[in-house]
């Protein structure tokens, strides 16, 4: 599984021998092995964390079997106030996104998001939109999170709108669409996102947060398992069984802006997928209708995977800063993968850093393995 994020420390007992060697579209310090802000090494752990840890602080990913590609994105503090900081994120992404197109990774997870720049399509480009179009024409799924600033702006972000990506919403422990998981037409499903927990770095060892971004990983854990048992099936035949057992909409309609098509059932998914349905057609309407709107499109040429290595543009400008779908932490134990998806409980927490905020929450170690900190109701926030 790709993912991209801000790096994965494959030092965590519970990672050993599951993060492999990728690529760094950074320039800060280190490399794809180094996570400053633990984000993309705390949903490693949650996908496919193997329990190495002594019972008290392990745990097991939902996913132990799935190894992790590491692409390190940009951070935002590495754009912040320039000029062109919609452009280097949409430019950058579609390198990251092109690099896992062309790696052995099925899955790219997107647990990041940035919305356009006042007045500008700066983010969801038509570059960005041909990169996903290009994984998918290589047989990936890509999950991403639709952002954490529903009780606030709520606005779009990308890439989880653009056409192809799986935008993914976070529920809570009632299994209902939490308070700050962002609504709107790029929504196509919810997954467990509120009160998670895992194991992580640094202080008691155990971890938890809410976010879009948890929610994410869920959902690419939870087709990885689907992918395991059929590996036969294409990418578009592991999405439609993935929809086909969702939790649907209580008011009966297909589909709403809340939920969009259903909660996620990997259990269900597992045991009872029905068909699979064709092959070669991607499931989801919104791919075919952004094709109509856009039938010249053509997606540029993919650059060589050793041309990525440090590749984003060295131009410039301001606007919106990079933004992980926030994961937090405070305290907990991550479950195995034998506990029901449903049950998964995690807790968002305050990113600490003056605006323009980082991209992604800072690592704040919690207090006690059996007792969150007095924070740990705290939530990361998306807005710039």
């Amino acid at each position: 599984m790709a993912l991209i994020d801000s790096g994965v420390d494959r030092s965590l007992p519970d990672l050993k021998g599951q993060v492999l060697d990728g690529v760094d579209f950074s320039k800060q310090r280190g490399d794809e092995h180094t996570d400053l802000a633990d984000h993309g090494t705390n949903l490693s752990v949650v996908i496919a964390g193997i329990g190495a840890t002594e019972a008290r602080y392990g745990g097991q990913g939902l996913a132990p079997g799935a190894k992790i590609l590491p692409i390190r994105m940009l951070d935002g503090k590495e754009v912040a106030g320039q000029d062109d900081a919609g452009t280097r994120y949409s430019q950058t992404l579609s390198r990251a996104i092109r690099y896992a197109a062309d790696s052995k990774a099925q899955i790219i997870n997107l647990s990041l998001a940035r919305e356009n720049s006042p007045g500008q399509q700066d983010v969801g480009t038509p570059e960005l939109a041909a990169a996903v179009k290009y994984a998918l024409s290589k047989g990936k799924l890509l999950f991403a999170g639709v952002g954490n600033s529903a009780e606030k702006s709520n606005p779009v972000q990308y890439p989880a709108a653009t056409p192809g990506v799986v935008g993914v919403g976070a529920a809570d422990d009632h299994a209902q669409v939490a308070d700050f998981s962002e609504r709107g037409p790029q929504v196509d499903m919810i997954a467990p996102g509120v009160r998670l927990v895992y194991p992580c770095r640094g202080g008691t060892m155990i971890c938890d947060g809410d976010g879009t971004s948890l929610a994410s990983a869920v959902a690419s854990a939870s087709a990885a398992l689907i992918w395991a048992k059929h590996p036969e099936w294409t990418n578009n035949q592991v999405l439609r069984v993935m929809l086909n057992t969702l939790n649907k909409p209580a008011d009966g309609s297909k589909r709403n802006d809340f939920i969009g098509y259903g909660g996620i059932r990997t259990r269900a998914a597992l045991k009872s997928p029905g068909d699979p349905g064709p092959p070669n057609e991607y499931p989801l309407p919104d791919l075919a209708a952004a094709a109509k709107k856009s039938p010249s499109l053509k997606a540029p040429k993919p650059t060589s995977p050793a041309k990525h290595e440090n590749a984003a543009p060295k131009t410039s400008e301001s606007g919106n800063t990079l933004l992980w779908t926030g994961v937090g932490v405070a305290a907990a134990l991550m479950v195995g993968a034998a506990i029901a998806v449903a049950v998964l409980r995690s807790r968002r927490r305050t990113a600490a850093t003056p605006p323009p905020p980082p991209a992604h929450p800072p690592y704040v170690p919690a207090q006690s393995p059996h007792q969150p900190p007095a924070d740990s109701h705290h939530r990361s926030e998306q807005n710039p």
